[in-house]
């Protein structure tokens, strides 16, 4: 497994937010988890992404040295670690170019901070930069917006500036990638092409671990769901297992998990 999630708890104040979560993230596959809003499918993702420390459990990250703890570690250190993520809330660079939005998610390679990163853009490491700038834009091409490389991402509907934000994510090169809702907001043909592009991602080898609540889409990727309630995990298993189980149809999903099994 890219990725492993053991017994994670995560409180604040006393309200439980994650209760006893774990789940395995193999390459090549799309995990995902769901659950009604304040489940604390977003909690997980923060305590996963270094975000928010955890109070108990363990989560392990297979890097280039072998399986390594991330708990407490920083975001910085875990990205570079291989692992990258996209937000509900859409974060973009809104003045830079889309081409240059990626080209910033490329020196998170390069253990530059954010501002740092900046400065590398302005006062130019030439050779470098012309390498980020052609690999921005094979990112570019995989997720559709080529042709809308040098407009500035403050200017891009909102599809595109999801597409983007997953662009900008892979161009870190990570293991593992953390879509979370990646579909909010979409209309069906653009949830349709986000479809093919994370299977296209599966097939490049990416392990992805999806928040989402358009179920549609779920059960088209997803080869593994797993099912949170007030934190707490309350079942896990295969897109057909999951479309079936009276407790998850009767709570979350509704005809929108038998129509799309069907």
């Amino acid at each position: 497994m890219v990725l492993s999630v053991r017994d994670v708890h995560k409180s604040f104040q006393g309200l439980k937010a994650v209760q006893g979560v774990s789940l395995d993230v193999p390459a090549g596959e799309v995990t995902a988890v769901i659950g009604p809003n304040g489940a604390g499918k977003t909690t997980l993702f923060n305590c996963i992404t270094g975000l928010l420390p955890t109070d108990h459990g363990e989560i392990v990250l297979e890097a280039d040295a072998g399986p390594i703890p991330i708990s407490g570690r920083s975001m910085e250190d875990i990205s570079r670690l291989g692992l990258a993520r996209t937000f509900q809330q859409v974060r973009l660079f809104d003045q830079l170019s889309t081409l240059d939005n990626v080209v910033m998610g490329g020196l998170q390679r390069h253990e530059l901070g954010w501002w740092a990163a900046v400065a590398d853009r302005i006062v130019g490491f030439r050779r470098r930069h012309r390498q980020l700038r052609e690999a921005a834009m094979e990112h570019l091409r995989r997720v559709g917006l080529e042709g809308l490389a040098f407009q500035l991402a403050g200017n891009l509907d909102h599809g595109n500036r999801r597409r983007l934000e997953i662009a900008r994510a892979i161009a870190a090169e990570p293991r593992v990638l953390l879509l979370d809702e990646p579909a909010a907001g979409m209309n069906r043909v653009e949830s349709n092409q986000l479809v093919v592009l994370l299977r296209q991602l599966c097939a490049d080898g990416f392990a992805v671990l999806l928040i989402e609540h358009d179920m549609k889409l779920v059960m088209q990727v997803a080869s593994r769901i797993h099912v949170l309630d007030h934190g707490e995990p309350v079942m896990s298993g295969t897109p057909a297992e999951v479309s079936v189980d009276a407790r998850v149809i009767e709570a979350y999903l509704g005809s929108a998990a038998r129509n799309a099994a069907g």
